[in-house]
């Protein structure tokens, strides 16, 4: 199962697929867990069906055990591609007990937390991606833990979307408008691309 919907979050996708190829290399997972959910963004190198083939592939791992710490998920990941075309993710689990959210990215896939209520010179917070790709060559892992409160927002986008989408984030727009229009308007057109947005609405009761 690739998405299972989450009660604490409203969300939207959107993703391009190279008209040569049948399957889009690029895959998303939101899946919940008794802590919270947690939220991946995968690219598998290249396009095609390969490239799709190593995307499904880490999305089932990291389903299997969504409420492992993420970097135990990142590793076995890396174990399990190892005989396969590599992949670059981001991920991020959020506990809604603690009102935190752990996040991770090997490669480049880009990460960007839109706080609903922060002053407006610290409303943006990116995700340090780390050099690497999972399955290939594996930095050290050093996972980034940020309080989060409802109403604020995390994007992830595949290299496939121009890095200045980053420039037009809102918390205000509706998770799958965001994600359609950034597609829309920044994709490339020459890779796969995906954009994943998830907007924390509530607290655990």
């Amino acid at each position: 199962m690739e998405i299972a919907r989450g009660p604490i979050l409203d969300w939207g996708v959107a993703k391009f697929v190279l008209p040569e190829e049948e399957e889009c290399g690029d895959r998303h997972l939101i899946s919940s867990h008794e802590n919270g959910v947690l939220i991946a963004a995968v690219d598998g190198l290249g396009h095609g069906r390969e490239a799709a083939n190593a995307a499904k592939t880490a999305i089932s791992v990291l389903n299997e055990r969504a409420s492992d710490p993420i970097s135990s998920l990142v590793a076995r990941c890396h174990q399990r591609l190892r005989q396969m075309r590599g992949v670059v993710l981001s991920l991020a689990s959020i506990h809604v007990s603690d009102a935190a959210m752990t996040w991770l990215g090997v490669g480049n896939v880009q990460g960007v937390l839109i706080r609903a209520n922060a002053p407006e010179a610290n409303t943006q917070e990116p995700l340090l991606l780390r050099a690497g790709v999972v399955g290939c060559q594996l930095p050290p892992l050093q996972p980034i833990v940020l309080p989060i409160a409802p109403g604020d927002t995390v994007y992830f986008a595949t290299d496939g979307v121009h890095r200045a989408f980053s420039e037009t984030l809102t918390a205000l727009e509706n998770p799958q408008k965001a994600a359609d229009r950034i597609l829309r308007q920044f994709q490339s057109g020459k890779d796969d691309a995906l954009v994943l947005v998830t907007r924390l609405v509530l607290t655990q009761t």
